[in-house]
């Protein structure tokens, strides 16, 4: 009887999903100094991993010395370094100061001067992490690019899903609306699992990085002290040009100081007190140099325009669908239909009004009743839908 071969050895799929050993995976880590992403490459380095670290140069370090608190400065690159060294693995900077310019923080400032509230770190992660850091990535010949994103990535019946994280108050799915089902393919987010920051500091300090208590960063970045009207200032003379502060109907109630020191449902700092009811700023004229303001009850709508949809479900977006919407990242998604209108475009309807929905802010689906992102959109020039 002629002996039959043995049957082939199925290779384990390993931590990040692939069918090879671990030291045959290699994977590019965006570092950006901070804690998260520091404990992301150290864990994988720990696991047996060919981790790549990079970090991105992204605004000139003269001003970025002077702010510990951003995310890419230059003592956060120090501390990228740090982490690379201890762990044994190489860690590159790229110079990105020229495309972070063009693609982040010149749309920052027009955005601004057109009336928007912008989201800057969503069109950073649009078009320079996700975007030309992966492509760095690949062709580093890495098989993934990992990130300290609080977010999970799943894989689902047909395709990667994208899902919340396990810590409502981390995560970051809100800031991660338009990343592609192909970069979806190729990102691995290893935090979101993660049930609190106090695991992943507790994590750093296991594997003894200087950074394990490193105070998170809380401005955007290139923006020192949250004073974002006089960046844009900088960025482009004569924007602050004072003009009027007018009622609905046009009546003039006051002067202000350049309609970009304004955003939608602003309250204090109008300098037009002593009118009755409090109000509020419900839109931006920046043609007109006008700041609208009215009472509170006229910044509640239900339809949400929205535009460059990315839509991440398993079937076309077709046809009404009903879904949760999260409008601000500081608040909880809300029931709402969703409605393609072709084009990139969409209309969302809130079935409960909300306040302060505001241009330039990103308005994004997740399925009812689940965790995974369906996408999102940008949100265009508001209209209300009369009572």
């Amino acid at each position: 009887m002629t002996p039959q071969p043995a049957p082939a050895q199925t290779a384990a799929v390993n931590s990040l999903g692939f069918a090879k050993p671990p030291a045959e995976t290699r994977v590019v880590v965006a570092m950006s100094g901070g804690v998260d992403s520091s404990v992301v490459a150290a864990s994988l380095k720990t696991e047996g991993y060919d981790v790549v670290g990079v970090t991105l140069q992204l605004y000139d370090h003269g001003a970025a010395l002077a702010k510990k608190g951003a995310c890419c400065a230059g003592q956060d690159i120090h501390d990228a370094r740090r982490v690379a060294q201890r762990m044994g693995f190489p860690h590159y900077v790229l110079d990105y100061e020229n495309r972070f310019r063009e693609s982040v923080i010149d749309d920052f400032a027009d955005a601004y001067l057109a009336g928007a509230t912008p989201v800057p770190c969503i069109r950073c992660n649009e078009r320079v992490k996700f975007r030309d850091l992966l492509e760095t990535a690949r062709d580093l010949d890495a098989d993934c690019m990992a990130t300290g994103h609080y977010i999970r990535r799943r894989d689902g019946a047909q395709r990667a899903e994208l899902h919340m994280a396990a810590d409502s108050a981390r995560d970051q799915s809100y800031f991660l609306f338009s990343t592609t089902q192909e970069q979806l393919d190729f990102l691995r987010f290893p935090l979101g699992h993660l049930e609190s920051k106090a695991e992943t500091r507790a994590l750093a300090a296991q594997y003894g990085l200087a950074v394990a208590d490193k105070p998170d960063s809380q401005d955007i970045c290139f923006v020192p002290n949250g004073d974002y009207a006089a960046v844009i200032e900088k960025l482009r003379p004569g924007a602050a040009d004072p003009g009027e502060i007018v009622d609905q109907d046009g009546q003039v109630l006051g002067r202000h100081r350049g309609v970009i020191h304004y955003t939608i449902g602003q309250r204090r700092g109008l300098g037009i007190g002593g009118l009755g009811d409090p109000l509020y700023v419900l839109r931006l004229d920046p043609e007109r140099r006008q700041v609208v303001v009215g009472p509170k009850s006229a910044l509640a709508t239900t339809i949400v325009p929205v535009s460059e949809v990315n839509w991440l479900g398993d079937q076309p977006l077709e046809g009404e669908v009903s879904c949760m919407v999260r409008i601000r990242s500081t608040r909880p998604p809300r029931a709402a239909l969703l409605r393609p209108l072709g084009g990139g475009r969409a209309e969302v309807e809130l079935l409960e009004a909300e306040e302060g929905v505001s241009p330039g802010q990103a308005c994004v689906f997740y399925e009812s009743g689940g965790t995974r992102v369906l996408g999102g959109g940008w949100i265009s020039l508001r209209r209300r839908r009369a009572a």
